[in-house]
């Protein structure tokens, strides 16, 4: 299980993402048109930075459902590869089936 910090954080930063996206985004248009003045673009990159680190998509990490785990993350079920393969055993993940030859 990972640590209640860290699982907090990447919701802090998930709800952060969310709420400035928007504007994230209109700000980066305004930077990389090419027929816009420099003024405007230097005006856009200065609230570009004034905006919260975590509200950016990158700074996000995908963690498993269950346990907050970073590692072995399958983006398809949402999960780290130990509850997976777990889950897998029990049945409960529809459409899987264990391989064998």
């Amino acid at each position: 299980m990972a640590k209640k910090s860290m699982i907090a954080r990447e919701t802090k930063r998930t709800k952060l993402n969310n709420r400035f996206d928007a504007r994230r985004e209109e700000l980066k248009a305004v930077v990389s048109n090419e027929d816009a003045d420099y003024d405007s673009k230097w005006d856009a990159m200065m609230a570009l930075q004034k905006l919260p680190r975590d509200s950016s998509k990158a700074r996000q990490r995908n963690r498993c459902g269950l346990t907050g785990r970073p590692h072995g993350y399958y983006r398809k079920f949402g999960l780290s590869r130990n509850k997976l393969r777990e889950i897998i055993l029990k049945g409960q993940a529809p459409g899987v089936v264990k391989a064998s030859w």
